[in-house]
């Protein structure tokens, strides 16, 4: 069976930069492609220092979308933006001032993750993260989804003089090159190990095994054991993640994970099939929470993603306005998150219609969108605009 490795590390260049993220990559280059990915064969993807948020998506995409197992080995920098208050993985150009714009959002992480199965998805997480962002993981955890093993640690920065290493990630690396990759628990127990006595206790610890529910993925290490023996610590006054998804029951005859069932139909070009197993998810959600919840909105958005998957850009298209359209509707924020990932997606797939007549129809829907939720790449609405004129001056 062949895998999928995408090795990221990134952080500023310059007077930002907290720990020196790509010093990890020469050790993990070393380790041979099968023994980071406990597969057979692999292939690996390497991103040292990127410099567009948008091009770390691209790959991010490509790698979420390829069959068998995928794991992402991720080192870098967490920061928040100062509107949203989120965190982002701060990249070579990023700046406090400019982390919207470009840094990664780490929804974007959890967005791309969210088609595929947690028995073969996992994150191999090593951050560090300012005063502010680490208050922020620590109160609401590092949410990556229910569809990925998360195994880690954020590392604060305070007090430390010049620029950190990722250790625990270094730590991974010098493990796998022995040639065997443990059960990713045993791999993540041994590298904490490794590196107690210079972390002192002071990291917060990711330890999420595969399929479990969603919920914040992070222990201190006074509760990591009970973590790791399926007694998960829930962040502060809260219950689990924010905008985690509720699985709901399967419909009677299919396999006991959705997104693995689906998952598989798509790998085997069933499109229709995964669809239709998506379509019932969604019927379920609407009737036990109702259409604009957190359930239903997340299988409204599993289908706009397959119709792109099955080459049907206006389906897609149509999905994700109705997605936003319920998000706005419901009252959400027109830069929350979920919101611009919903028109942002609208948008690419519009361009991606070849029927000019079908993209008129859709375009007028598109601008009134792109009016109330600009996004965050400028001229966006310049871009629908120009193209929607130029599709009505060719009728």
């Amino acid at each position: 069976m062949a895998g999928t490795v995408l090795l990221l590390a990134a952080s500023p260049v310059g007077r930002g930069r907290l720990v020196d993220a790509a010093g990890v990559l020469p050790v993990l280059a070393a380790v041979a492609p099968a023994v980071l990915s406990g597969t057979d064969t692999a292939n690996v993807v390497e991103l040292a220092d990127p410099l567009e948020p948008q091009a770390v998506l691209t790959r991010l995409r490509a790698a979420a979308a390829a069959p068998g197992p995928l794991t992402l080995y991720i080192a870098g920098q967490l920061q928040l933006d100062r509107r949203q208050r989120l965190p982002h993985l701060a990249l070579a150009r990023t700046t406090a001032a400019t982390v919207r714009y470009t840094g990664l959002p780490w929804h974007w992480i959890r967005e791309e993750l969210r088609l595929r199965s947690a028995v073969d998805t996992a994150l191999v997480v090593d951050v560090h993260a300012d005063e502010e962002a680490w208050r922020y993981v620590a109160e609401r955890g590092l949410d990556c989804g229910a569809n990925a093993a998360v195994y880690g640690r954020v590392a604060p920065v305070g007090g430390r003089r010049g620029v950190a290493e990722p250790a625990y990630m270094k730590a991974v690396a010098t493990l796998l090159r022995s040639g065997h990759r443990p059960p990713l628990v045993q791999l993540h127990e041994k590298a904490l190990a490794r590196i107690a006595e210079s972390s002192a206790g002071r990291d917060l610890v990711l330890a999420v095994p595969g399929g479990s529910a969603p919920r914040p993925p992070f222990a201190h290490p006074s509760t990591r054991l009970g973590r790791l023996q399926g007694q998960a610590p829930t962040a502060p006054g809260t219950d689990q993640a924010p905008h985690a998804v509720t699985q709901v029951p399967l419909p009677p005859g299919t396999q006991q994970d959705p997104h693995a069932a689906i998952s598989a139909a798509v790998r085997g070009g069933r499109h229709g099939d995964a669809d239709v197993l998506a379509a019932r998810q969604e019927q379920l959600a609407v009737g036990a929470y109702g259409s604009a919840s957190d359930e239903a909105l997340h299988w409204a958005e599993v289908r706009a993603d397959l119709a792109m998957f099955a080459g049907d850009a206006e389906r897609s298209c149509r999905a994700w306005l109705a997605v936003a359209g319920v998000r706005l509707a419901a009252g959400q924020a027109v830069d929350a998150p979920a919101v611009e990932a919903a028109v942002d997606r609208a948008h690419h797939q519009w361009g991606r219609i070849t029927d000019a007549a079908r993209a008129r129809e859709l375009g007028p829907g598109l601008a009134e969108l792109r009016l109330r939720v600009p996004g965050r790449r400028q001229g966006a609405l310049e871009n629908v605009q120009r193209q929607l004129r130029q599709l009505q001056a060719a009728q």
